[in-house]
């Protein structure tokens, strides 16, 4: 293999590793949303006030 063939796949494969691992990193630290526990607190409308 010649040196520039060399040179050009290194390059490829740390680009791809790189941005792997920051997206990676960014998922992995990324907090989750605040989301209710139940359907119940979803509701608009009180349960109470259906009937």
């Amino acid at each position: 293999m010649s040196n520039s063939a060399l040179t050009m796949m290194l390059c490829a494969q740390i680009t791809v590793t790189v941005i792997t691992l920051y997206l990676f990193w960014k998922v992995v630290s990324t907090p989750p949303k605040a989301e209710p526990d139940s359907f119940v607190e979803n509701d608009d409308v009180p349960r109470d006030a259906r009937r």
